[in-house]
This record gives C-alpha cells, sequence and structure tokens, in this order.
C-alpha cells in the first residue's frame, strides 16, 4: 500500500466516524511562547484543551506535520543512527473535546488497524496505565476492560507513568493514555523471544504506532492533579512507522515515504544504500543518507511554513538540524559541494500532494538551504585548519577537550568530526574535557531562560474574553485570573487576564500595547507589555492590585499605539509598492512593526537597487498623500475575503471567518491594529535594505513621528557638515575636492613611507640574529601596520631563513607582523598564523593570516614588549 493510500483511508475512516477533516497546521509555531515547533498533532488544537476556544467540532482528525529534536526517546543525534525515530514525522490523529470517550477511541483504533489496514491481530500489544497511588490516580481499568473484548488479555500490558501518562507539560491537561505497539519481527525472532517482552524497549521492530490519550486531570504548579470538567481525546499515530508495518519493511527508510529521496542521495553522491550493511564501511554510509533524508524533510518545511535557519531561537534548531545533514555528508560521503538542496525537487514532487507549500515555496527552500551549505562548508574548511593548528601545537597524544570545545562552539565545527580527524591522526580526544564544557554551557543556558509560573488563579468564571482595542482604548474590566511568573530574565511579574481589554496583544508581528490599569480610588498599576497565549490575551505587570475583585478602567498608551499602528499600516503599502515595482512573486515572509521603526521580510533573489527602493518609498508616499481610508471587515469568511482579492500570509493560522483590512487596492487579512486613514501615516522613509537569507531581503524604515526627527536630523547634519566647508556655496563641491586632495596626500604619503622602510631596513638587518640556522628579529618599529607589512616584505625578498616579528603602536593600537621565509615554513613548519595568535595574547588582542605572513591587532600597547620577547621561543 503505498505512503498517499495510507494517508488518505485513515482520513476517510474517520470523516465516516463524522469527524471534520482539517489541514495540517504549519510546522512552526507563532503565538505560543511554550514551543517553538509543532511537536505533537495536538499543538494546534492546545486553547480548546485549555478552555480558552471553542472547535469547529467536536470531533476533528487531521495528518501534521511534526517536529521533534529532544524528548521522551528522541535526540537529534540519535537520529538516522536507528531506522524508526525521526526529526520532522507526520502524526495521524483523531481528537474528541467533550465528545466521545475511551470505548469509542479503542474501538475505532482496533477497527482501522485489524479490519481496514488488515494488520494481523497476533502482532499487535496494548498497554493501559497501571496507576500511580502516589497521585491518587488508578489503575486503569476502564481501558483494560474494553481492550479484553478485543484482544487477548496475555497481549495488554501495564505500562508505568513514564510511558502510560501522558501531560501537555509541567502544568496544563493529562491523562492516562493506552498504546498500540506492532511486532514485525520474523516468526523465528518471536519464537525465541516474546514480543511482550520488548515493549516501550527501543527495539527497531516492536514500535509503538498508536497512542491514545484520555485526557481527565490538569496538572497544577504544585504538582497535584485536579479533574477536568470536560474529557478529552487526543491521539497520534506515526505515520511513517504505519507505513513500515503495511509495507512489510523492517525500516521506516525502506517505505516509500523515504526511498524517493534515498535514490536521489545515491544518484547525486555517487554510494549505495544498502538494507543490510555488511560491514562498518557501509553502515556509515547508510546512516549518513538516513540522516540527510530525515533533515532535508525537516529544515524543507520548516522554510517552507517561514522559519529560515538563524544563530538563535527556532531559526538556530533548523540550522543545526542542516549542519548535522551537510556535516555527515562531508565526512561519509565525500561531498564537497553543496548537493542536499537538490533533493528539494524529490520532496516537493512526492509530498505536494497533501502538503502543497512544500511545492509554492520550492525556490525558496532550494535557495536557502544551498546558501547555508555554502557558508557551513567553508566553515568546515576554516575549521580544518584551526584544528591543524591545535594538533600542530599540542604535546602528547590527548587534545584538550577544551580546545575543541572552543572549535565547536565559537566556530561551529562538529565534534564527531574533530574525534574523527584526531583518530585518524593517531591522537585522542579528551571527551570527557569536551562534555564538562558543553554541560557548563547547557546549565548557562538553562539558567538564562528559566521561568516558573504559578497557578491561574481563577476569580471570575469567563470562558470567552473580549477584545475591543480596535474600538476604543479605554475599557471597564474586570480581572478575571492572574498567576505570578518569575524568570532570570525579568524577575518577578505578573500575569493578568480581564473579561475584556483594549490592550492588543503582541503577534501577527506587531509589539503588545502598553499601558495602565487604574482602580476605583484612582491607584494605577503599569502595564508593562501585552502577550497572547492559547487565544487569550496576558498583561504582564510588575505589582498587583490591592483589591482584584475591583472594577478597573484598562487604558492603552495612545501615543505609542498610534505609532506602532502607523508602521503596521505602512507594512501593508510597503508589501502592495513591493509587489507592483518587483513583480507578484513577492510574498511576505515576516514583520515586525514596533512603535518606533517597522520590519519587513520578503522573497526576492537579488538586490533592490537605489532606483527600485526609491520607486517603492515613492509608492507608498503616493498612496498616503490620497488620504486612503481604512475599509474593515472584522467578520467575513475567509473563502469570501480571498475572493475579494486579499492576501493571505502563509505560515499564519486563520479561522473560518477572518478579519479583512482594505486601503485602496491593498487588501491583506490582518488582526492587527490600523490608522483610520492613510494621510495619519504622515510619511515613509526607507533606511535600510539587505539580506536576512538566500532569496530573503529585509526593508527597514520608520513613519509619522519617527519620519520627522530623521528628516530635522538630516537638516542639522547637514547645516553642521556646511558650517565646516566655511558656509560653501556647493557643498557637494567642496566635499569632492577634500577627497581629491586627501587621496593626492595618501599617495604622497605611501611613498614617504616605502622609502622609511627601505632606509630602516639596512639598519634593522645588523641586528639579526642566528638562532638555529634562522635568522630572526623581533622589533618594535616607529612605523604604521601597512609601513611594518612594506618593510616586512622587504626583508623577506633578500634574506633566506627569515623569521621576523614587528611591533607598531599607531594611535594606541598596537599591531603584531610576523613573516616567516616560506622555506621555514616547509621544513621546520612553523606557521605566523599560529604566532601572531599567541604573541596577541599579550597586547589583548588576536589575528591571523597565512602561513608565511600574518597581522595581529589589540588595545594593550604596554604588552608589545613581552610580546617580542617571547617571539624567540618559536625557534628555539
Amino acid at each position: 500500500m503505498k505512503s498517499q493510500d495510507v494517508r488518505k483511508q485513515f482520513l476517510d475512516f474517520f470523516e465516516s466516524k463524522g469527524h471534520l477533516i482539517v489541514p495540517s497546521a504549519p510546522i512552526v509555531l507563532k503565538d505560543d511562547p511554550t514551543l517553538m515547533f509543532n511537536n505533537s498533532g495536538m499543538a494546534q488544537f492546545k486553547e480548546y484543551f485549555l478552555g480558552l476556544g471553542t472547535p469547529k467540532s467536536n470531533r476533528i482528525a487531521d495528518t501534521q506535520k511534526c517536529l521533534r529534536v529532544s524528548g521522551k526517546h528522541n535526540d537529534l543525534e540519535e537520529v538516522g543512527i536507528d531506522t524508526y525515530h525521526h526529526t520532522m514525522f507526520e502524526m495521524l490523529g483523531n481528537w474528541s473535546f467533550g465528545d466521545y470517550f475511551k470505548k469509542e477511541a479503542i474501538h475505532w483504533a482496533w477497527e482501522l488497524l485489524t479490519e481496514v489496514y488488515k494488520i494481523p491481530k497476533e502482532i499487535l500489544y496494548v498497554s493501559v496505565f497501571e496507576g500511580n497511588p502516589a497521585e491518587n490516580v488508578p489503575f486503569d481499568q476502564e481501558a483494560w476492560d474494553i481492550w479484553k473484548e478485543l484482544i487477548d488479555e496475555d497481549r495488554i500490558i501495564l505500562g508505568n507513568k513514564k510511558d502510560n501518562f501522558w501531560e501537555m507539560g509541567d502544568q496544563g491537561p493529562c491523562g492516562p493514555c493506552s498504546e498500540i505497539h506492532v511486532d514485525i519481527r520474523s516468526a523465528e525472532e518471536k519464537a525465541l523471544v516474546s514480543g511482550k517482552s520488548l515493549v516501550n524497549a527501543d527495539h527497531p521492530h516492536v514500535v509503538e504506532i498508536w497512542n491514545n490519550v484520555f485526557m481527565e486531570f490538569n496538572r497544577k504548579a504544585d504538582g497535584s492533579l485536579e479533574k477536568l470538567p470536560a474529557q478529552h481525546v487526543d491521539t497520534g499515530m506515526g505515520f511513517e512507522r504505519l507505513c513500515m508495518v503495511l509495507q512489510g519493511v523492517q525500516s521506516n527508510y525502506d517505505t516509500d515515504v523515504f526511498t524517493p529521496l534515498i535514490r536521489e542521495i545515491e544518484t547525486i553522491t555517487g554510494t549505495k544504500y544498502t538494507i543490510k550493511a555488511k560491514d562498518e564501511a557501509e553502515e556509515k554510509i547508510n546512516i549518513a543518507i538516513r540522516v540527510i533524508a530525515d533533515h532535508v524533510r525537516a529544515v524543507a518545511f520548516a522554510i517552507a511554513d517561514g522559519q529560515l535557519p538563524s544563530n538563535t531561537g527556532a531559526g538556530y534548531v533548523i540550522r543545526r538540524i542542516l549542519r548535522r545533514a551537510i556535516r555527515y555528508g562531508f565526512t561519509f560521503l565525500d561531498t564537497k559541494e553543496p548537493f542536499i538542496y537538490r533533493l528539494v525537487e524529490t520532496l516537493s514532487a512526492q509530498m505536494s500532494g497533501s502538503f502543497p507549500e512544500i511545492r509554492s515555496q520550492k525556490a525558496l527552500c532550494s535557495n536557502v538551504i544551498r546558501e547555508e551549505e555554502s557558508s557551513f562548508l567553508r566553515t568546515l574548511d576554516q575549521g580544518l585548519v584551526l584544528l591543524d593548528a591545535v594538533i600542530s601545537t599540542n604535546s602528547g597524544s590527548v587534545i584538550d577537550g577544551k580546545k575543541a570545545f572552543e572549535l565547536y562552539d565559537t566556530y561551529g565545527f562538529p565534534i564527531d568530526l574533530t574525534a574523527l580527524i584526531l583518530s585518524e591522526k593517531g591522537l585522542e580526544l579528551d571527551e570527557k574535557g569536551f562534555q564538562e564544557q558543553l554541560q557548563l554551557q547547557k546549565e548557562r543556558s538553562r539558567a538564562a531562560s528559566k521561568v516558573t509560573a504559578g497557578d491561574w488563579n481563577v476569580l471570575v468564571e469567563d470562558d470567552v474574553q473580549e477584545f475591543v482595542g480596535y474600538d476604543r482604548l479605554r475599557h471597564n474590566v474586570k480581572i478575571t485570573k492572574y498567576r505570578r511568573v518569575d524568570s532570570v530574565k525579568d524577575g518577578e511579574i505578573y500575569q493578568l487576564v480581564f473579561n475584556a481589554t483594549p490592550f492588543y496583544g503582541e503577534s501577527g508581528g506587531q509589539t503588545g500595547d502598553k499601558g495602565y490599569l487604574e482602580a476605583s480610588n484612582g491607584d494605577i498599576i503599569y502595564i508593562i507589555d501585552t502577550k497572547k497565549e492559547n487565544n487569550q490575551t496576558i498583561h504582564l505587570t510588575q505589582s498587583l492590585p490591592d483589591n482584584l475583585t475591583d472594577s478597573f478602567v484598562a487604558v492603552v498608551d495612545e501615543i505609542q499605539r498610534a505609532k506602532t499602528s502607523s508602521n503596521h499600516s505602512a507594512t501593508h503599502l510597503l508589501h502592495q509598492g513591493l509587489r507592483k515595482i518587483l513583480g507578484t512573486h513577492i510574498e511576505q515572509k515576516g514583520s515586525m512593526v514596533r512603535n518606533a521603526s517597522l520590519r519587513f521580510d520578503f522573497s526576492h533573489f537579488s538586490k533592490v537597487t537605489e532606483d527600485e527602493l526609491k520607486e517603492v518609498e515613492d509608492f507608498v508616499n503616493a498612496r498616503i498623500r490620497e488620504s486612503l481610508p481604512l475599509v474593515e471587515k472584522r467578520a467575513i469568511p475567509k473563502d469570501q475575503a480571498i475572493e475579494e482579492g486579499a492576501i493571505a500570509l502563509f505560515g499564519e493560522k486563520y479561522g473560518d471567518v477572518v478579519r479583512m483590512i482594505k486601503f485602496g487596492d491593498s487588501v491583506e487579512l490582518c488582526g492587527g491594529t490600523h490608522v483610520p486613514n492613510t494621510s495619519d501615516i504622515w510619511h515613509f522613509k526607507i533606511t535600510s535594505e539587505g539580506a536576512v537569507a538566500a532569496g530573503i531581503r529585509r526593508i527597514e524604515a520608520i513613519t509619522s513621528e519617527a519620519a520627522k526627527d530623521f528628516f530635522e536630523s538630516q537638516l542639522i547634519t547637514f547645516a553642521e557638515i556646511k558650517e565646516v566647508l566655511k558656509n560653501a556655496v556647493d557643498p557637494v563641491k567642496a566635499i569632492q575636492a577634500i577627497q581629491d586632495e586627501n587621496a593626492s596626500l595618501k599617495k604622497q604619503l605611501e611613498v614617504l613611507l616605502k622609502d622609511k622602510a627601505k632606509n630602516m631596513k639596512g639598519e634593522l638587518a645588523k641586528e639579526l640574529q642566528e638562532i638555529n640556522g634562522i635568522q630572526f628579529l623581533a622589533k618594535q618599529v616607529d612605523l604604521n601596520a601597512e609601513g611594518a607589512k612594506n618593510l616586512a616584505y622587504e626583508f623577506g625578498n633578500t634574506i633566506n631563513n627569515l623569521f621576523l616579528v614587528l611591533a607598531t603602536a599607531e594611535e594606541g593600537k598596537p599591531t603584531l607582523s610576523c613573516y616567516i621565509s616560506k622555506e621555514l615554513v616547509a621544513d621546520k613548519k612553523l606557521n605566523a598564523g599560529q604566532v601572531v595568535r599567541e604573541l596577541g595574547k599579550y597586547i589583548q588582542g588576536g589575528g591571523g593570516g597565512q602561513p608565511f605572513f600574518a597581522t595581529a591587532g589589540g588595545k594593550n600597547v604596554d604588552g608589545i614588549a613581552e610580546a617580542l620577547a617571547k617571539a624567540v621561543e618559536f625557534v628555539k
């Protein structure tokens, strides 16, 4: 059975059971501070389990793109080593929100597996929760009784809290679960060892394929459990594992989910994937191919859903996954040029039927991955040079773990590649020292981001929070619930939820409102930020009101809101202008709207020229001068809005009913705040344009008061320039004249410095010392850094076996220059780059260069003497 048919039969089955089939949510999560990625099928329904929203149907089913790089049975460094864990995977799931419960969920799971998919009952095992007396949670007798009607009791297994009690996180909805496991071993293996004993034992052929979670409890901050007001069902079945079972193979990678990618990798790299490796060399190639086939899926879908590789947050996770794939190709498939980007075409052809975003974003995915590959391959080349330097200066056969960690942490050089190279050279890595440094870094990171949230203290039961901020900036409110949150970054703060709010919570690229809460006695509580979390607006304060049950007036900072709204409306006009001038291929890829400025990321594969930027700027300002009124439709069916020309941003989560914003011909779906008329923007000024990643450009701009301040600052600067130029009639010509004069003087100075260096050479030649056959000199000279370089080359052209270190101190900035004759580099293994890195420590700096010539800059002039004194140690 083909994977497309497996997916279809699942969805058709649950549609026949009255479930609404919904599309997969993006793999990248927005407006949820607790998760970077959708890591389970239920993540997009989290607000419903928390009672903070109403689902479209009480029964829902879908296939969800998920991404996991840590957690139960999964770590990034293990993916590809085995054949059944992945970074990106599909989770087939069905949900009940207060509708059916254990009986229906279990019976339907069994019916689908054994009657629709025809999986033999005798290879299936099921587990139920054994109970936990410490938390007063009993054995799941109900699930046991249901299962024993369907399967022999000796195939039902009791599971502990670790395996059979599912929790959303440290707090929140949770409950016992019932897993279904399958044993696909050969008859001979089954005769030797019972499959029952291998359940949850990480056996590659006795695996969990479906988990039915019965949400009955809420986990509180103190760890205690309370009953939920409604019972829910949350199930998840691993699509790739299910395909393995139904296609009769022994590995997820042998299914048609992965084989097209594997065949393409074989073709590109000239390697061969073998189902059963006969030796270690073949297995290393197998692992590398599995790693690349798995990782390209995760990276491509993340990019398609709007997450670019970067050095922070979710972007760093994506970069880390991609770099792992690159280094496996580099090390085991001997690929020194980018090639992973070429797999996006195969991935698109294979999966775009179910996930059309991978086709529409194919060019972007390919370009971003190719650029990342090129960049990291350069990093690997640089790392090899640095590792050689570490090896050459090492005494003994063990390389210090701290130095290996520096290569890993500072330069991004993979530790497994370091260990491989060292072993090939007969050296050993101090793995304990490396792991100690890595652990210290993790502890620092965890400590810096640690957040402890208390339970919500509910004052008023209120399921629906109303947002009134489109119409008013002051509103009478009641606090419905609050909690205290402690973090290393922000200290102690409080989160408040109101029954209604005029405050816009940070979402959709727009920052949250600030303002204050006024009590009936006149006391003021300042609201320092506003966030959106699980479909509710949360207001952050540094203190609580004295009387929490009082009536309050919530007041938004009107000035800051106006500036933010001005910038948000300008992004819509900017988007329209870019599509008009650069082409309709332009797609918004991200934005940040603050009160001070705006940032707009968009897809485009070349630098935007100055003329094009001027056209875009003029286009936006023309729309501002037209005084276009805001046309807003707050509750319009999404399909109707699209028919009316509204642009929907890919990766955003829209409901069936949306808000449509229109300024003239600019029409977009948007939940943010806007000006009533484009004339309120006053003026739009682009301040910068540049690349964010391959195929992604970024424009930063200002409007309103910030634009006024900008022009006033420019006028002041211009007046100051004219004053410096003695109020020249034509300042441009005056500056050009100064530049021409400066260029002429610079040429004269270069000639004088060269002459000075030649004259100095004769004097310094008398100070050369012969040490072990090497002509050695370490000296501070009265030249600039360029003059020292010229002098070094003058020496090098006439003197053999030269080891020369020159120091300069121009304007209080020390510089060291090292020249080593090429014959010494070859015969004595001396390296100028290594020399200046070591000596640079004495001047509180560093540098590098080529083996025969390198320089180091620093900031401690007083260290020059010691650096020169230490230089002789390299030739003794």
